[in-house]
């Protein structure tokens, strides 16, 4: 698993996840539960599907701007 976007933004991370989704990529958030919440939460996808799911959030953050 290779860690493709790091934010506290739980809306941002939940939004992105189900973009990836139903591209029919298999992304993870990882570090949800940390104690203090130092740690940004984490959005990981296989190695495999890096560049796909790059290629999809960067258009959808360009759309929504």
């Amino acid at each position: 698993m290779i860690a493709i976007l790091e934010t506290d933004d739980p809306v941002r991370l939940g939004f992105l996840k189900m973009i990836l989704e139903e591209a029919d990529l298999h992304p993870f958030i990882f570090d949800t539960h940390s104690t203090y919440r130092q740690l940004p939460n984490r959005l990981m996808v296989p190695e495999s599907e890096v560049e796909m799911a790059r290629r999809l959030i960067e258009e959808v953050e360009k759309s929504a701007t």
